[in-house]
């Protein structure tokens, strides 16, 4: 997977602090996250959410997924509702880079809306956090002032993942090599969260930096 390093360097240059968490997938970005909401009371933006916003409650963006895909990943226990099953769609996107790419071009510029509408209702705040997984891939480094990356490694990620998401090793590959490497992202960022051991361990760190 191909960065651009210039586009990967673009800072947000304003005076409100946002900082910009990143990492692979089970890293740990959304703990670390919960953290500094905890301790400094800022105000926390997830491409996640939005993300998962997107496919429950677009209409739009629900019915072209369904179109392309079809009713297989509609949820089954709900077949005449349009509730797409993310684990199903999961499978198709992560075994085929074509259908991920497509589904990325489909959301991304809605999640990109959604950044930029939550961080006007919130540019009051001297510092705003945005837990973003592909930020780099995504080009969306422009909209933060810093980039912490939370870097785990790789047997860690791999044991995290299969264990929260109950996959076995295979259908965990297929959603690490998805990302760009934990070891390029290190290249790009600004700090570096080590959260290979206990969580307890990466707070101090996280303390240091804000």
């Amino acid at each position: 997977m191909r960065v651009s390093k210039a586009n990967a360097l673009k800072r947000w240059k304003g005076s409100q602090r946002r900082i910009g968490i990143t990492g692979g997938i089970a890293s740990g970005k959304t703990s670390i996250g919960k953290y500094i909401e905890s301790v400094k009371n800022t105000p926390i933006l997830d491409a996640d959410m939005f993300s998962r916003e997107a496919l429950t409650a677009n209409q739009t963006i629900k019915d072209t997924i369904i179109n392309r895909y079809g009713r297989t990943i509609v949820d089954k226990e709900n077949t005449n509702s349009k509730t797409i099953n993310r684990a199903a769609l999961g499978e198709i996107i992560f075994h085929d880079k074509n259908e991920r790419i497509w589904l990325e071009n489909l959301l991304h510029p809605i999640i990109e809306k959604r950044f930029e509408e939550e961080l006007e209702k919130h540019k009051l705040s001297s510092t705003i956090v945005l837990i973003i997984p592909l930020l780099f891939e995504a080009n969306f480094t422009y909209l933060c002032s810093e980039v912490w990356l939370i870097y785990c490694s790789l047997d860690e990620q791999y044991e995290r993942l299969m264990k929260r998401d109950g996959l076995n090793k295979e259908q965990a590959k297929y959603r690490i090599e998805a990302q760009l490497p934990l070891e390029s992202k290190k290249i790009l960022s600004d700090h570096i969260i080590d959260n290979t051991n206990k969580l307890d361990l990466s707070y101090p760190q996280v303390e240091v930096l804000l």
